[in-house]
């Protein structure tokens, strides 16, 4: 727990009795997609010294220098408070080396981790100004987790790749070939937030809080205006609702995305909170970090896709549901599909004909009207 000792060079942490969890490997968070790729890639031979070698094309030094330069570093003397909390969620999450963290002058509320050598993380004034101590607390403990689980790499790569597509726009294939890696980048890091926001409640310790900074990050400070179980339910009409152009909509909505839905977090996060996973965890049982090494590439891999079949079958996105009759050989597929695009087609069905040779007055099937709105073309970090 955190006691108020020192620590692997972590002092002044909080009274707050949390729990603590010693030599945790990130496995014991990260979620089955995250996790999967994260032990492929730490089995991969040299694939350390490939990065570093990367080190010189990437944009970090130039990165760490404009922080340094343009932000103010958290200290003992400068956002003190936030600084105790980034101790405090290395001290429980065992990282000895804290990360460096900047607050930027921003109104947008973000915070991000980067670097390749070393770990850096960046909050904004907007999010610092929006949220409270134990919102915040959740936050930074996010950011530490990308740490631990070494996501700040992938993710500074992630930025490289975007800017790189921009400046090879003009080159026939060129961005379509980049434009490939980063989406699928991209799809791998809407994992590593899910991942993130985990290792956020296992700081915190406080899943109303988590809730609240997600609902905020969402609406604004305006908290008195919201309610958690309403904000949830969003998040369970989003994913039932509509029919397979809805299904269609909502994967090109999220393409362009780095992080997923805050409502599908918030649901995300809560489901896990209340799974057996995380109290194994909350009651001292969990993979470690000198364990990490013998963990098979393989069963990680059987895992992710156990997850994804779990998904599919439990989900009740028009789509999925689809997908999942698809593999289970049910029949009339052809007529569900009408019925799912039906809104695509330009006419209606002719109605069948009474013995007189009149229509019926029964109408066919319509879809839904209605302007669609645009994806969130928020930058690849927006929101924490």
């Amino acid at each position: 727990m955190s006691d108020g000792h020192p620590h692997n060079g972590h002092e002044n942490v909080p009274s707050r009795q949390r729990r603590r969890f010693p030599g945790i490997s990130s496995r014991a968070y990260e979620h089955p997609a995250d996790r999967s790729a994260l032990v492929a890639l730490r089995k991969l031979s040299g694939f350390d010294t490939v990065f570093k070698a990367l080190s010189g094309l990437l944009p970090e030094r130039s990165l760490r220098l404009l922080f340094l330069s343009d932000s103010v570093r958290v200290s003992d003397r400068q956002f003190a408070h936030l600084n105790v909390m980034l101790r405090d969620a290395c001290y429980i999450l065992d990282l000895e080396k804290v990360p460096a963290m900047y607050v930027t002058q921003d109104p947008r509320p973000n915070a991000m981790c980067i670097g390749l050598d070393e770990p850096i993380i960046v909050v904004t004034t907007g999010l610092v100004e929006l949220l409270d101590e134990e919102e915040m607390r959740a936050v930074v403990g996010h950011e530490v987790g990308h740490a631990l689980s070494g996501h700040s790499v992938y993710r500074t790569v992630l930025l490289f790749l975007t800017s790189l597509a921009v400046r090879v726009a003009w080159i026939p294939l060129g961005n379509v070939a980049i434009m490939a890696i980063v989406t699928a980048l991209r799809e791998w890091f809407r994992k590593s937030e899910l991942s993130a926001d985990r290792a956020g409640l296992l700081v915190g310790q406080d899943v109303q809080a988590s809730m609240r900074g997600l609902m905020k990050i969402a609406g604004g400070n305006h908290l008195h205006e919201m309610n958690v179980d309403a904000f949830l339910e969003q998040a369970e009409e989003y994913e039932a609702g509509g029919d397979l152009r809805d299904s269609v909509l909502k994967i090109l909505n999220v393409l362009p995305r780095s992080h997923p839905f805050t409502t599908v977090r918030a649901a995300e996060l809560k489901k896990w909170a209340a799974s057996r996973d995380y109290q194994r965890i909350m009651d001292g049982h969990y993979p470690r970090r000198d364990e990490d090494k013998d963990t098979s590439v393989r069963d990680s891999f059987r895992e992710s896709a156990s997850s994804y079949a779990t998904h599919v079958r439990g989900s009740k996105d028009p789509l999925m549901k689809l997908v999942n009759d698809i593999a289970g050989g049910a029949g009339d597929l052809g007529d569900r599909m009408r019925r799912g695009f039906g809104g695509f087609t330009s006419s209606q069905p002719r109605p069948p004909k009474d013995e007189g040779g009149n229509g019926s007055s029964s109408e066919g099937p319509r879809g839904k009207s209605g302007d669609q709105g645009t994806p969130d073309d928020r930058p690849p970090g927006g929101g924490a």
